[in-house]
C-alpha cells in the first residue's frame, strides 16, 4: 500500500515537473547533475508555483493542508511559491451522513435522536479533517455539530511518513533542501495535524478564546456544550451572521466597514498581546459578522501561543517599528539571542531600515505584508538571525488580518490603529501600573511567607557552627535586605489597596 501511494506522488510530481524545481533551486548540484540529462526535451507552460499547487491538490486533502502550512514559511519560500500556496483552498467532498451518524452513536453511546432530537443530515460545511452539521438539543438550543471524517488517523499518518521520506530525500540530494530543513517542517505540520484530530482539544480551545473575550464589544465565541462532546465530535451553539467576504451585504445592514477594519487590528493585538492565546486560522471563510457589527470566530483547530518573553519581545520590536527607532529593533534582536552576540548594531540598524522605511505613512491597500516579511526574512537569513518556530502561526495570523483589511478597508493605516494599543500594554509592562500590579499578583505569596522568614533564617543560623562570623555576617546582611525588599512590598501593596479602594468608592 505504502508503495503504491509512494508510486503515485512520484507520478504525480513527474506530470507537473516538480523534480524539475529542484534544479532551478540548485542548477550545479547533485541532483541537477542527475536529472538534467533526461529533462531537457520536456516544456511546460505554467510557472512553476502553479505547478506546485496544481500536484498537492491532486495528490488529496492532507498535501493541501500541508501547503497551507508550507505558505505561512515565507523565510523558507520563494515568493512565488508562497503567494500560490496560499490560493490552496481546504474544500473536499463531504462524507455520507449515515458515516456522521453512526461516528454520533459510537461516541455517546446512545441513538442519534436521544442525542439531537433535530439533526440536519445534510452538512453545511466540510474540509479534510471534519464535517459540520446543524442539529437541536433536547432543550431546544440550536448547536452546530462537527464531526471527524472516520479513518483519518492511519490516512493521515501514512501520508505523514511519505511526507518525511520525501524531506529525507531532498536534504540527500540538495544542499538548499537540507537549509531549508525539511524533515523540521514536517514534523511541525504533523504536530498541527494530529491536534486537528481530537476535537476536544479544539472545543477547549474555544472555550478558552470565550473567556477571554466574554462581554466583550468586539468579538463573538460560540459556547461549548461539553456534555455532547467526545474526540470525534465537537458540539457548539450555533452562530448567526453574515461571512466577513460579503462586503456588500454588510454595508447593506447598515455595518461601519471601517471600524470593522479597526476592531479585527484591536481583536488580534488584544489576543497576541494581552492574552498570549490567539486564533491562528482566520480566514474569512472562519468569521462571520454580527448584526450588532461584533466579529464572530468560527473553527478552533489551530491556535498560537506565545509566553511573556516572546509577548514583551514582539511588542519592543512593533513599538520600535511604529517609531522607526531601527537601532532598537536591531539592539532587541541581538539582546533576545536571535542574532549573533558579535552582529554589528549598525549594520543590522541600516538594513532594516531599507525594508520597513518605504512602507510607512501609506495605506494599506498600498503594503504587501507577504513582501514585507519576505524581504524581513531575506535580512534575517543574511544576519543568521533565526526564525522562532513559535511564531509561525503569528505570522500566518498577519498575513488574514492583512487580507480582511483590503477586503474591508482598503485606507486602513495599521500602524496608526496599532500603535495607541501596543503603547497601553507597554506602559502596564514596564510603568508604575504594572509594579503594582506585580505587587497585587504576589501579595498572597507574600502574606504566606513573610511570618516564616525569622523562623527560616535562625534555622539557617542553627545549622553552621557558631564561629563562623563569616557566615553570620552575611546572613545579617541578607536579612536587612530582605527587610528592604519586604518594606517596598509592603508599600506597593498598600498603594494597590487604596487605588482599589478609591475606585469602589468612586
Amino acid at each position: 500500500m505504502r508503495l503504491f501511494r509512494l508510486a503515485r506522488i512520484v507520478s504525480v510530481a513527474l506530470r507537473h515537473g516538480l523534480d524539475g524545481m529542484l534544479i532551478e533551486a540548485e542548477p550545479t548540484g547533485r541532483a541537477a547533475r542527475w536529472l538534467a540529462p533526461l529533462l531537457r526535451w520536456r516544456r511546460f507552460s505554467q510557472p512553476r508555483a502553479v505547478r506546485l499547487r496544481l500536484a498537492l491538490e491532486a495528490l488529496g486533502p492532507i498535501f493541501v493542508k500541508f501547503g497551507q502550512v508550507l505558505s505561512t514559511r515565507r523565510d523558507l519560500l520563494p515568493p512565488d511559491v508562497a503567494e500560490e500556496l496560499a490560493k490552496l483552498q481546504d474544500r473536499v467532498p463531504p462524507f455520507p451522513s449515515e458515516q456522521a451518524v453512526a461516528e454520533i452513536e459510537a461516541a455517546f453511546g446512545r441513538p442519534l435522536h436521544e442525542v439531537f432530537p433535530e439533526f440536519d443530515r445534510t452538512p453545511v460545511a466540510s474540509a479534510s479533517v471534519a464535517q459540520v452539521h446543524f442539529a437541536k438539543l433536547p432543550d431546544g438550543r440550536e448547536v452546530a455539530v462537527k464531526v471527524l471524517r472516520p479513518g483519518m488517523r492511519p490516512v493521515i499518518a501514512h501520508d505523514l511518513a511519505l511526507m518525511d521520506t520525501l524531506a529525507r530525500l531532498v536534504e540527500a540530494v540538495s544542499v538548499d533542501g537540507r537549509r531549508l530543513k525539511p524533515r523540521e517542517v514536517v514534523a511541525e505540520f504533523a504536530k498541527y495535524l494530529y491536534d486537528e484530530l481530537d476535537l476536544m482539544h479544539e472545543a477547549a480551545n474555544c472555550s478558552q478564546l470565550r473567556r477571554n473575550f466574554e462581554h466583550s464589544p468586539l468579538l463573538v465565541v460560540p459556547e461549548v456544550y461539553w456534555d455532547y462532546c467526545a474526540t470525534a465530535v465537537m458540539t457548539m451553539e450555533r452562530m448567526h451572521g453574515t461571512p466577513i467576504s460579503q462586503t456588500q451585504v454588510l454595508a447593506a445592514k447598515g455595518i461601519d466597514l471601517k471600524a470593522l477594519s479597526r476592531a479585527g487590528v484591536e481583536i488580534f493585538f488584544t489576543q497576541v498581546f494581552r492574552d498570549g492565546f490567539f486564533h491562528a486560522d482566520m480566514h474569512p471563510g472562519n468569521i462571520l459578522v454580527a448584526d450588532d457589527g461584533r466579529y464572530i470566530a468560527l473553527d478552533f483547530g489551530i491556535v498560537g501561543t506565545l509566553n511573556e518573553v516572546d509577548k514583551n519581545y514582539l511588542a519592543q520590536n512593533f513599538l520600535a517599528f511604529f517609531r522607526r527607532d531601527y537601532k532598537r529593533v536591531a539592539e532587541a534582536h541581538i539582546e533576545s539571542g536571535w542574532a549573533p552576540a558579535e552582529t554589528r548594531v549598525d549594520e543590522l540598524e541600516a538594513a532594516v531600515r531599507t525594508v520597513c522605511e518605504p512602507i510607512f505613512d501609506r495605506p494599506l491597500k498600498d503594503i504587501s505584508f507577504g513582501k514585507l516579511l519576505l524581504r524581513l526574512f531575506q535580512t534575517s537569513r543574511r544576519f543568521n538571525v533565526e526564525i522562532q518556530p513559535q511564531l509561525v502561526m503569528l505570522q500566518k495570523t498577519l498575513l488574514n488580518i492583512e487580507g480582511l483589511g483590503r477586503q474591508l478597508d482598503p485606507e486602513l493605516d495599521l500602524w496608526k490603529t496599532a500603535k495607541p494599543f501596543l503603547e497601553r500594554w507597554m506602559s502596564r509592562q514596564i510603568g508604575w501600573r504594572a509594579l503594582l500590579e506585580g505587587a497585587k499578583h504576589e501579595a498572597p505569596y507574600w502574606a504566606k511567607e513573610l511570618p516564616q522568614l525569622p523562623r527560616l533564617i535562625y534555622r539557617r543560623l542553627a545549622e553552621e557552627p557558631r564561629r563562623d562570623d563569616e557566615l553570620l555576617k552575611q546572613l545579617l546582611a541578607e536579612q536587612r535586605r530582605q527587610r528592604h525588599t519586604l518594606l517596598l512590598i509592603a508599600l506597593a501593596a498598600v498603594a494597590v489597596l487604596a487605588l482599589e479602594a478609591g475606585r469602589l468608592l468612586g
